[in-house]
């Protein structure tokens, strides 16, 4: 394929592409044509085999094509209505794959949407590493301030250590050593840097909890403040199991330090780009 059809056919794609509800879309009757397919019903065979592949990938066939009514010009300025479908990126992707690939528009649109896809994935990847490094950082103010609250209450350093253990022990049903060891953390590493976002969440929770209770019962001292901190892991660890969570079985995260190192490298670069297209 020549790199003048290529990008034509690239132009015709974009144009054809509309946000409906903020979603970006294409009319199954105008993509018809781009992709070669001279009779409606030739093409809705197509779109039926991309809806059971959609079906099959366990996605709600009705949010990826909806029906939809699309009115036409016939002759003498009469107008009626066919039917039509809503198709997500996601569904011309899926009609790309089941379409004739011998049809060079059905070629470059299966390269098209893989490649649209691919990038819609890697938003979700990156949202995905934001929310957990927010969650760690939400985590580490929480435990920070809870800190502050023991120290007024006759509880130092260390021994905020010992209550922050026991908690952790309450809620994952293993000593620290032995969740370093599960997870593969390093000796000098905080475990929080290795868990899952559910788990970060977990601990932030059953942190905040402790914070609140402690003033609210004017706790003080190691002893009590060490038996409610564990009651509310517990507590956090219950809720969590009801639901089929368990948060010593849950898989570890890559090391929260390099996503966000990552992260902001992303964002630099993004900021070069942007000075250099000014």
């Amino acid at each position: 394929m020549k790199k003048e059809q290529i990008l034509e056919l690239f132009r015709q794609f974009e144009n054809i592409c509309y946000l409906y509800e903020e979603v970006e879309c294409w009319s199954a009757r105008e993509l018809q044509q781009l992709l070669g397919y001279s009779k409606w019903d030739n093409f809705e065979k197509v779109i039926n085999k991309a809806k059971e592949a959609c079906a099959n990938a366990g996605e709600t066939v009705s949010h990826h094509f909806p029906d939809v009514g699309k009115v036409i010009e016939a002759g003498k300025g009469a107008k009626h209505e066919i039917t039509d479908i809503l198709l997500t990126r996601y569904a011309c992707y899926l009609i790309a794959q089941n379409g004739d690939s011998r049809k060079e528009e059905i070629a470059f649109a299966q390269n098209y949407f893989a490649v649209q896809t691919r990038r819609a994935e890697l938003v979700e990847k990156r949202l995905l590493e934001y929310e957990r490094v927010k969650a760690r950082e939400k985590l580490s103010q929480t435990e920070k301030q809870l800190s502050g609250i023991l120290y007024e209450r006759d509880v130092d350093n260390q021994g905020f250590a010992v209550i922050r253990s026991k908690g952790d022990q309450a809620l994952f049903h293993l000593s620290t050593p032995q969740l370093k060891k599960k997870l593969g953390v390093p000796e000098n590493r905080p475990v929080a840097d290795f868990l899952p976002t559910i788990n970060i969440k977990a601990k932030d929770l059953a942190a905040e909890m402790t914070g609140l209770n402690v003033q609210s019962k004017d706790l003080k001292g190691q002893s009590s403040i060490e038996r409610e901190h564990v009651d509310n892991n517990s507590a956090v660890r219950e809720m969590l199991t009801k639901r089929g969570i368990y948060p010593e079985q849950l898989a570890p995260a890559e090391d929260v330090k390099k996503i966000q190192r990552k992260l902001e490298g992303d964002e630099k670069n993004i900021l070069k780009e942007a000075k250099k297209k000014k």
